[in-house]
């Protein structure tokens, strides 16, 4: 019989949680309750530590709980995080398990249409195990 290693979390709060997947990416989990921008903040800069820490590419966002981007979040993210992910981290595939909040869906959809110059895909899905099976196949 083959063991399996389960991810390792390395941030986790009311926002959600951030793990290291030993499959060689970063999951981000969000949580369905409040979220400050600096929770927001903590996460997302844990995830792209993580990416430049292991040399990984690749993150598995999972929405399906999350409470929408504010504006301030969704600033932050395009214009500051994810440039530095991409340059500094090596961010180059997502894999975004979307919401059923039709509100959640569109601040992510600001979030993932707004970074034309950077070399990064992001692809959406309904369900984690085929947004997996996708990032699996995408390598930098």
């Amino acid at each position: 019989m083959q063991a399996f290693s389960l991810p390792d979390i390395l941030l986790q709060g009311s926002a959600g949680q951030v793990l290291a997947d030993p499959a060689g990416f970063v999951r981000v989990h969000w949580s369905g309750q409040a979220r400050t921008f600096d929770e927001t903040c903590a996460m997302l800069t844990m995830a792209a530590a993580t990416l430049e820490r292991y040399g990984w590419s690749r993150i598995l966002v999972n929405q399906v709980s999350m409470l929408p981007f504010s504006p301030q979040e969704q600033q932050w993210i395009t214009q500051e995080w994810l440039p530095a992910a991409v340059y500094t981290s090596g961010y180059r595939f997502g894999a975004v398990v979307v919401s059923a909040n039709v509100l959640t869906r569109l601040a992510t959809a600001f979030v993932t249409t707004n970074f034309s110059d950077l070399p990064l895909r992001y692809r959406s899905f309904d369900g984690e195990a085929e947004a997996i099976a996708w990032l699996l196949q995408q390598s930098a």
